[in-house]
């Protein structure tokens, strides 16, 4: 065979290999553009409003890969959460539903319904892989009272339940729409996949890590469920068990604080800076993997920080400690209340060429929301029983459906918000409203001055009252907690 003769035929394959890959190329940018994004949803644990850098409120807090976060996206200043509590508020989360509509309206009355979906359910039906990691708490617990009665069960001397694991695994993140979970708050974890990246059980082995520090564990844990599913759309929950107590950090978080600084919050800045640690590491593996562009990342804390009522800088270790260190300033209350230190927490969201980069949003936005944006996101339609909306198409449009209000129920507190104004109405029959756009601090009664307003607003909360499950608002006696809130931190 010639020389020239040889050239040609090279020439020819090289030409044919070109074209193929050439062609490849292009089915490779087609298949990236009709994937559907990832959603990441980190969810910190009694994370007060004002321990975020890019609030600019206090100004000992360092997190600077959740500010980048910000500057990435959106910074929601008014982002609520359902519930002033932890359980309930991850039912709202998880189901884009008010959780009182299925009658969650506290830590005692769950757990999660099996008969209602997660955004996780509809998510790993339409094809994505599906993980949890960290805290969970939406199984049985032995203050589910009502449910362990349902079971037959009965209660210890001290008034509480032991739930049997057969009892409790159908309520576990495995049965609810996660494919994937590394469950647990502190050393002990029910995963199917393991800190190597090797699957384990399809159902779990409960595995404990006595050398390890909780929120890196979840962090690691988080990233090695990016690692294992990066070449298909992924939704991962990472709930970080942080900063709530009990308070625990190691030297490499607390030395970036100063021992002088009251201990309760040296720690809990030490937690949060962890979990920021966490999200930028989170954040590299995105950028590394050529991700970030098609990933919608939210990270919001579940409610706002526990102050009891003192800030006592009692001992880490002393169980009468409430306050976990995080502060809600200058927002009025704590955990627990319907007041905005209750249910106004850090809310950022992020997702480079769809939504827009360095934006303070004050639309009043929900935790509901998250659920319907997802599902948008991911090309579902929305669920005809869903109660949030879909934040990429309301900051397209920069302004909330013009009947937008939200509403709370919690113990004996009831409140809604609509557009500026909030009511808070207490089971005793007490009132407060407040014009809350230009004094979130709601320290000015104004019951008395607008008497329109607050009958605009009670009738409206009545009417969602009606809808839930049991139907109806709260009267009669507040509990002996509430008391003392509202009369400490809303005397006037």
């Amino acid at each position: 065979m010639t020389t020239r003769l040889l050239r040609v035929l090279f020439l020819l394959s090289l030409l044919a290999f070109t074209s193929a890959c050439t062609d490849q190329a292009a089915q490779n940018q087609e298949h990236a553009a009709e994937r559907p994004p990832n959603i990441i949803v980190i969810f910190s644990d009694d994370q007060g409003w004002a321990d975020l850098g890019a609030h600019g409120v206090a100004q000992d807090v360092r997190t600077p890969h959740l500010d980048r976060l910000a500057m990435d996206g959106v910074r929601f200043s008014s982002g609520y959460v359902t519930a002033p509590q932890c359980s309930p508020s991850r039912a709202g989360l998880l189901t884009g539903r008010y959780q009182q509509r299925f009658g969650f309206g506290d830590i005692r009355q769950g757990p999660l319904p099996l008969g209602e979906r997660t955004i996780a359910d509809r998510l790993s039906e339409a094809g994505y892989a599906t993980g949890m990691v960290g805290k969970w708490h939406l199984d049985p617990n032995p203050l589910t009272a009502k449910w362990a009665q349902g079971q037959g069960l009965k209660p210890r001397h001290n008034g509480r339940y032991a739930i049997p694991s057969v009892l409790r695994a159908p309520y576990l993140p495995g049965q609810r729409g996660f494919r994937e979970f590394f469950s647990g708050n502190d050393q002990q974890y029910l995963h199917n996949f393991d800190l190597s990246g090797n699957a384990l059980s399809a159902a779990g082995v409960s595995s404990r890590f006595p050398q390890g520090y909780r929120i890196d564990l979840q962090t690691e844990a988080a990233l090695w469920f990016i690692k294992r599913n990066h070449h298909a759309p992924f939704f991962l929950y990472l709930a970080y068990f942080a900063p709530h107590v009990p308070l625990a950090a190691p030297p490499k978080y607390l030395e970036r604080f100063p021992e002088t600084m009251k201990t309760r919050r040296r720690y809990g800045l030490a937690m949060i800076s962890a979990m920021d640690d966490g999200v930028g590491r989170i954040r590299e593996l995105l950028e590394r993997l050529g991700l970030t562009e098609d990933t919608l990342v939210f990270f919001i804390s579940d409610n706002g920080a526990p102050l009891g009522m003192h800030q006592r800088d009692l001992p880490v270790n002393n169980p009468r400690g409430a306050w976990d260190g995080s502060v809600n300033y200058p927002l009025n209350g704590e955990k627990g209340m319907l007041t905005e230190g209750g249910v106004r927490v850090p809310f950022l969201a992020a997702w480079p060429g769809m939504l827009p980069a360095g934006v303070l949003s004050d639309l009043p936005v929900s935790t509901l929301d998250v659920a319907s944006t997802a599902a948008s996101a991911a090309g579902l339609q929305g669920a005809e029983d869903a109660d949030g909306i879909d934040l990429a198409s309301i900051l397209a449009n920069k302004t909330l459906p013009p009947d937008r209000c939200l509403f709370w129920r919690f113990w004996g507190q009831s409140a809604v918000r609509c557009g500026r104004w909030k009511l808070i109405q207490l089971a005793s029959g007490q009132r407060f409203l407040f014009e809350i756009e230009t004094h979130p601090q709601e320290q000015k009664n104004l019951v008395s001055v607008r008497p329109d307003v607050v009958r605009s607003l009670a009738t409206k909360l009545e009417d969602w009252g009606a809808s839930l499950l049991p139907p109806g608002l709260p009267d009669g006696d507040l509990n002996k907690q509430e008391v003392l809130w509202y009369s400490h931190y809303l005397s006037n």
